[in-house]
């Protein structure tokens, strides 16, 4: 059997779109709601109380589900683009996958078990959501220069490696800055604040530093894609 899949570059755009949208409603209304301070909070504080914890949570479900369907189609061209150029590995692209998808995983728990209500499984998640977003987009970097010129140009490919490295360095502060501080919320007198500040900073740097790889994804995906199936 042929399956045809025509442009799919409406996927990366509705998850670009989506998440963004998520992240900057929820700042809305917990700011409006005067639940947070309106300078960096971290991610998580902006869907910790009701009522911008239920669209966190329900959104960033969403963008979990959007993000591992891109990851999906990735892999499928990838896959195809591989049976005649043979420019990567298949066990490769399948790691890369299955690390990304680690990665949705991660998003899905830290939307389901909120900051205040489960703070250790939270973590957790945001670890896992964070770290494995890191790995999965500079493995698809890597495969990206890998494929070219045929299926990539290099301009593209040192967008997305650039932003694998800010996304890589802003990860490893975000963590070490959140270990040094000891409380959830802040003011600015704060003797911790600048830990808090610069842990924040660190980790809007990674979020949108995922959008921003995937808004790469848009022309790649403008494409037709055939999958063949063994079935009759």
């Amino acid at each position: 059997m042929l399956c045809c899949m025509p442009g799919v570059a409406f996927v990366p755009a509705l998850l670009v779109s989506w998440s963004s949208a998520a992240f900057i409603i929820s700042y809305a209304i917990a700011v409006l709601a005067g639940h947070i301070e309106p300078l960096v909070p971290y991610i998580s504080d902006t869907g910790t109380k009701p009522p911008e914890s239920g669209v966190f949570g329900f959104m960033i479900n969403i963008s979990a589900l959007l993000a591992a369907i891109t990851m999906y189609i990735r892999y499928l061209l990838t896959e195809k683009q591989n049976e005649t150029s043979h420019f990567v590995r298949s066990s490769c692209n399948m790691f890369t996958l299955c690390i990304g998808l680690m990665g949705c995983t991660g998003m899905g728990i830290v939307a389901t078990f909120q900051e205040l209500a489960v703070p250790s499984v939270h973590d957790i998640g945001a670890l896992v959501a964070f770290g494995s977003g890191v790995v999965y987009i500079t493995l698809q970097s890597i495969i990206s220069y890998k494929s070219c010129p045929r299926w990539n140009t290099y301009f593209v490919c040192h967008i997305r490696m650039a932003i694998s490295v800010i996304s890589c360095i802003a990860f490893i502060p975000s963590i070490l800055y959140a270990v040094l501080s000891e409380n959830l919320f802040y003011v600015s007198l704060h003797q911790d604040y600048t830990y808090h500040f610069m842990s924040a900073i660190c980790e809007w740097t990674v979020a949108f530093g995922f959008i921003f790889f995937f808004l790469t994804f848009i022309r790649d995906f403008q494409v037709t894609l055939r999958i063949f199936t063994n079935n009759p």
